[in-house]
C-alpha cells in the first residue's frame, strides 16, 4: 500500500512539473546569458506557456502563468506587469489557435509561435522604448525571438515525451 501511495504523490508532483519549472525557468532568469556569449539568449519561459497552453495540459493555470510573470518582472528589473501582459498574450494566443484548429500540425504550430514571439517582443520593445525610456538594443530582441523560434521545436520534442510519460 504505501507504494502505491508514493507513486500517486510522484505522479502528482510529476503532473505539476511544468509550472515548477516555469517559476524555477522566471526566478533564475534562464535565458543562457551565463555562456557569456553576446549574440545567444532564447526565452524559455514563453516556449512553455505557449506549448502547454496550446495542449490544453489541465495543471498549466492561467492565474498561475499571471504571477510568473509578476515574479519575472521582479527579478529581471522589468516595469511590474509587463512580463504577465506578455504571457498573457502567449495563452490567449495559443488558446485561440488551439480552438480554431481541426488536426494540430507541428510546423504550421511552430510558424504561429514565431509570429506571436515576434508580435510581444516588438509590443515589448515599443513599450520599453516609448513609454518606460529604456535604452534598448533592438538586435537583442531580433536575436532572441529568432533563437526562441529555433530551439521551440527542440523542447516540443522533449515535452511531447514528458506528456507521454504522464499518460502512461
Amino acid at each position: 500500500m504505501a507504494s502505491l501511495r508514493a507513486k500517486g504523490s510522484f505522479k502528482k508532483l510529476y503532473s505539476w512539473l511544468p509550472i515548477l519549472i516555469l517559476y524555477i525557468s522566471v526566478l533564475n532568469e534562464f535565458d543562457l546569458n551565463y555562456l557569456n556569449l553576446k549574440y545567444f539568449s532564447f526565452n524559455f519561459p514563453f516556449i512553455l506557456i505557449f506549448f502547454f497552453t496550446l495542449k490544453d495540459f489541465k495543471h498549466f493555470d492561467y492565474i498561475l502563468v499571471f504571477f510568473a510573470g509578476l515574479f519575472n518582472d521582479t527579478v529581471v528589473g522589468l516595469p511590474l506587469g509587463l512580463s504577465s501582459l506578455s504571457y498573457t498574450l502567449i495563452c490567449i494566443s495559443a488558446a485561440y489557435i488551439r480552438n480554431i484548429t481541426i488536426r494540430p500540425n507541428p510546423v504550421k504550430d511552430w510558424f504561429y509561435f514565431l509570429f506571436i514571439i515576434s508580435l510581444i517582443n516588438s509590443l515589448n520593445y515599443s513599450l520599453l522604448s516609448l513609454f518606460f525610456e529604456f535604452e534598448l538594443i533592438l538586435m537583442n530582441f531580433i536575436v532572441n525571438t529568432f533563437f526562441t523560434f529555433l530551439f521551440y521545436i527542440i523542447f516540443v520534442s522533449m515535452f511531447k515525451y514528458y506528456l507521454k510519460g504522464l499518460n502512461d
